[in-house]
């Protein structure tokens, strides 16, 4: 579905990632393949370092920290919020909601709202048109989307296609009504043919977790995980990618009356270094205005990404700047969206660490 948005904008963007460090040589011992074999994967595929919670974080205290920060430093006032959105596939709780423990947590007034919504990697397209359409509302002004997955947590150390790929974060983006039309065109797809392409089979109401579950198997690639772990069919993902976000992306354009030439950057959800240049080549841009370098810097943090990616490649550069963006997340579901923006001039445009 296409939409389009007038009067409405981004503008602040805040990343929080934990300062706890893995390194790809780390993981290499519990892998169920030669050193050789493993390295050869991190060039193809620009692994290196990613961000981890330590043992107990929960994709909550990643949010916490970033709201902290945003309240003490006067970037957001706690009664400006009308809405308050969290997007997670890592809930601290099956119930209640996320976003409602944060409203406890800080005070935050009664009359709001309040959403958890359950997205992984196209979770910040599905979060930020959920935030568009609130605005529609006249007593909703401001809206407070957030972010956060601690999917390391669920993730086999002995699995190498999903273990070095990785990272946890949370980001805090602020959505507002303004004056200026200041148009956003939108597009979000589901195809749920590949449900069971990304999974954690276990742990829900389908299939409980139990002793069982729990246990260790090889799969046929020589991976070692169990039915509680993350399970991601790696070329799978991929043949979604290059069939389905490359037209999306030329839809995107065409329905905006955008010229690619002039988006000055293509910030999208990051699986791997080696997929995102397949898919600027696809699309046919510069690789350079699709930066691909976050995985190999803090992990593929699932819908956290594209902020990631804006906040490490533009920074405090986006507090005095304005650039034509387009925005694209795509993954578990599949839900895949698109965006094509002007972002700039925000308030805030930053990382902290927990």
């Amino acid at each position: 579905m296409k939409f389009k948005f007038l009067n409405k904008k981004i503008t602040g963007i805040l990343t929080v990632l934990p300062e706890n460090e893995v390194t790809f040589e780390e993981g290499i011992k519990n892998y169920n393949f030669t050193e050789t074999q493993s390295k050869k994967l991190k060039k193809v595929m620009g692994y290196d370092k990613r961000r981890v919670v330590k043992d107990g974080v929960c994709s909550s205290d990643l949010a916490s920290e970033g709201l902290e920060y945003l309240f003490k430093n006067k970037l957001l006032v706690k009664d400006d919020i009308d809405a308050l959105l969290f997007i997670t596939q890592t809930p601290d709780y099956i119930l209640p909601a996320t976003s409602n423990i944060l409203q406890d947590k800080f005070g935050l007034k009664r009359d709001m709202f309040c959403l958890d919504i359950n997205q992984g990697c196209g979770g910040f397209m599905a979060g930020l048109l959920q935030a568009l359409i609130m605005l529609d509302q006249e007593e909703i002004n401001k809206v407070v989307l957030i972010n956060a997955d601690v999917l390391s947590r669920k993730v086999s150390i002995k699995d190498r296609n999903s273990n070095p790929i990785v990272g946890d974060a949370a980001s805090i983006t602020v959505i507002e009504s303004v004056k200026e039309e200041s148009p956003i065109y939108l597009s979000l797809k589901m195809d749920a043919s590949g449900v069971h392409d990304v999974v954690i089979p276990a742990g829900g109401m389908r299939l409980p977790s139990t002793n069982k579950t729990s246990e260790m198997k090889e799969d046929e690639s020589g991976n070692f995980r169990s039915l509680d772990n993350l399970i991601m069919k790696g070329d799978r993902v991929f043949n979604f990618v290059q069939r389905e976000v490359p037209p999306m992306i030329e839809e995107i354009l065409k329905y905006s009356n955008t010229d690619r030439n002039n988006i000055n950057f293509f910030f999208c959800h990051q699986p791997n270094k080696f997929m995102l240049n397949k898919l600027a080549d696809k699309i046919n841009v510069p690789r350079e205005k699709m930066p691909s370098n976050i995985v190999g810097k803090y992990g593929n943090s699932s819908g956290v990404c594209i902020p990631v990616t804006i906040c490490d490649n533009l920074g405090s550069d986006l507090e005095n700047n304005v650039y034509k963006v387009c925005f694209a997340g795509f993954g578990v579901g599949w839900t895949f969206g698109a965006a094509i923006l002007e972002l700039g001039d925000l308030s805030f445009n930053r990382i902290i660490e927990l």
